[in-house]
C-alpha cells in the first residue's frame, strides 16, 4: 500500500506539473523556462516535437550525469525523462491546441499561474521519492562533482540550456527570467504540506 501511494504521487505530480509547464509553453511569446526554451527551439529547427526533446536531452543528460559523479548511468530517470515527455505532447496536443491566449495581461497571468501549477505538481511528485528527472540530477551532479551550493548548481544547469536554446533563437524573453527565479519558490510554498500528508498517508497505511 505504502509503495501505491508513492506511485500516485510520482503519477500525480508529474501529470500536474507537466500541464503547468505546458501553460508556460503556451504563451511562449513572453519566454518559457530555459529547456523549454531550448526543446522548442530544437522542434522549430529540426523537427520532432517538444516532449520527444524532453526525452532526447534527458537521455544525454542521463550520460553527462554519470560521467559527473563516475558512477553507473541512473537508468531508471530514463522513465521519468518519458514520462514527462509523453505528458507534455498529451496536453500541449490536446487542451492547449484548443485555444490561443492573445492579451499580454492574460498571457502573463497564465505565465504565474503555470509556475504556481509548475510548483505544485514538483512538490507532490518529488514525495515519492523515486527516481528525479536527469535535469533536476544534473543540479545535483554539478554540486557534487565542483562542490558547488544548489543556487550555483541551478544557475549553472540553466545557463547550459540557455546557451542553445539562445543561439537557435529560442523563446527567450522576461519570462525566462521570471521562471527562473519563481519556480523554486513555488515548489517551496507547497512542498512542506504534502510532505506532512504523505507522512500521515504513509503512517496509516
Amino acid at each position: 500500500m505504502k509503495f501505491f501511494i508513492r506511485l500516485l504521487f510520482f503519477i500525480i505530480g508529474l501529470t500536474i506539473m507537466t500541464f503547468g509547464v505546458c501553460m508556460t509553453i503556451k504563451v511562449a511569446d513572453i519566454g518559457v523556462g530555459a529547456w523549454d526554451a531550448l526543446n522548442i527551439a530544437l522542434t522549430e529547427k529540426v523537427g520532432l516535437s517538444v516532449g520527444k526533446w524532453v526525452m532526447i536531452d534527458g537521455a544525454l543528460l542521463v550520460i553527462i550525469n554519470s560521467l559527473l559523479v563516475k558512477r553507473r548511468p541512473d537508468l531508471l530517470s530514463l522513465l521519468t525523462i518519458i514520462i514527462i515527455g509523453s505528458l507534455v505532447d498529451f496536453w500541449l496536443f490536446t487542451v492547449f491546441e484548443l485555444f490561443k491566449v492573445d492579451p499580454l495581461l492574460a498571457k502573463f497571468g497564465m505565465l504565474l499561474l503555470g509556475i504556481l501549477i509548475v510548483g505544485l505538481g514538483a512538490a507532490i511528485y518529488l514525495q515519492a521519492k523515486f527516481p528525479q528527472s536527469p535535469i533536476d540530477n544534473f543540479m545535483l551532479a554539478i554540486r557534487e562533482r565542483f562542490s558547488f551550493n544548489l543556487m550555483m548548481a541551478k544557475t549553472i544547469g540553466e545557463i547550459t540550456a540557455l546557451v542553445p536554446a539562445f543561439i537557435l533563437k529560442g523563446p527567450i524573453s522576461y519570462g525566462t527570467f521570471i521562471i527562473t527565479f519563481t519556480v523554486g519558490p513555488a515548489i517551496q510554498l507547497f512542498f512542506p504540506h504534502f510532505e506532512k500528508l504523505m507522512e500521515r498517508l504513509q503512517a496509516k497505511y
